[in-house]
């Protein structure tokens, strides 16, 4: 393939490249392949989601590649706060769910990372260039399944409900009386279409809004 097909091979800077992955083979592997591409330069690697602005602030990338799931904070939390910054999810996690909420944090690609690195590396040419980059597959599931029904509230007593906790430890945790835990959890249940809350966090996550 020719460099005007690939896109590489221009005159200008390499494009910089952030990657922050928890996984160190994953994040060495990213680094490595965009490494071979001769208009893209990684510039730094972190395992955080909370390390994420320092390194953005230090190494002035061009384009952020963010896996979702970091200790400190998650791929999407950290997106928010890139908001004005090229950021590309790349993440094992296609969930619709995942990609309605990256978009309404305003990044500009959605990879998931079984796409081949020729995919990624033109990825981030092309958000380079100004474009949206989503995965295909991913963007017809989103529109087919649309947002979440959760309320941001719904949402946050379903995720303490996750690890088994008592009504009464989700309370005392989220600061709500537990009545209104179990409101919130019957009204989660109910509009996930599940039998009990177990049930209703399983298929909350497996669409991505959790």
């Amino acid at each position: 393939m020719s460099q005007e097909e690939t896109g590489a091979g221009g005159s200008g800077p390499p494009i910089r490249v952030l990657i922050a992955d928890d996984q160190d083979l994953v994040r060495g592997g990213l680094a490595a392949l965009l490494g071979l591409e001769d208009d893209i330069e990684v510039v730094a690697e972190v395992g955080r989601g909370d390390q994420v602005a320092e390194a953005v602030r230090l190494h002035r990338p061009d384009v952020v590649l963010l896996d979702i799931e970091m200790p400190g904070l998650s791929g999407l939390e950290v997106a928010e706060r890139l908001r004005g910054e090229r950021v590309i999810i790349v993440t094992t996690f296609g969930r619709p769910g995942y990609l309605n909420r990256a978009l309404d944090a305003g990044v500009a690609g959605f990879v998931v990372k079984d796409a081949p690195v020729a995919e990624l590396a033109g990825a981030v040419r092309r958000v380079m260039g100004g474009e949206r980059v989503i995965d295909s597959k991913l963007a017809v599931s989103a529109l087919t399944l649309g947002p979440s029904p959760l309320t941001q509230r719904e949402g946050e007593v379903l995720r303490a409900a996750a690890d088994g906790s008592t009504v009464h430890d989700i309370a005392t945790r989220l600061f709500l009386t537990e009545g209104t835990v179990r409101n919130y959890l019957s009204s989660a249940i109910t509009k996930t279409g599940a039998r009990n809350r177990a049930e209703a966090v399983r298929v909350a996550e497996q669409r991505g809004w959790l």
